[in-house]
């Protein structure tokens, strides 16, 4: 499937928990009604693909290096998260994700996202800026 053209306009939501979870290569396993409804893909075109189907290029390189790092090592990891639908607006989300554990082993990592407040994102958007540049230079 190909990766949708970023549109600069968000979509807005403010109610409701994105809700999915993945294999330990981040292959979605189970996505809720929400995530499908919010980021624009059905059931189907999201379960057995990669969970950054819906990583969006402003989102530094960086971050996702550490939120990996974090929920490998067996811990939780949460942070501000800007996403992109299928139809190419972007959405931000407030994320929490959490290795899922049996017998000890991990064996897949399970995420729940609410909307991003306006504080959070106004927060995070000049700190993401300085790593995307960083990145590329």
């Amino acid at each position: 499937m190909k990766r949708p053209e970023p549109i600069d306009e968000e979509y807005l939501f403010s109610e409701g928990v994105i809700v999915s979870s993945t294999d330990l290569k981040g292959i979605i396993r189970y996505a809720n009604r929400k995530f499908c409804e919010i980021s624009g893909y059905t059931k189907q075109e999201l379960e057995g693909k990669n969970h950054n189907i819906v990583r969006h290029p402003d989102m530094p390189k960086i971050a996702f290096q550490e939120l990996w790092e974090t929920i490998q090592a067996g811990k939780e990891w949460t942070g501000i998260v800007k996403n992109l639908r299928k139809d190419g607006l972007y959405y931000w989300v407030y994320s929490h994700i959490a290795p899922v554990k049996e017998e000890g082993v991990i064996v897949g990592y399970t995420a729940a996202r609410r909307p991003a407040s306006q504080a959070e994102v106004e927060e995070v958007i000049p700190l993401y800026a300085d790593l995307i540049e960083k990145e590329n230079s």
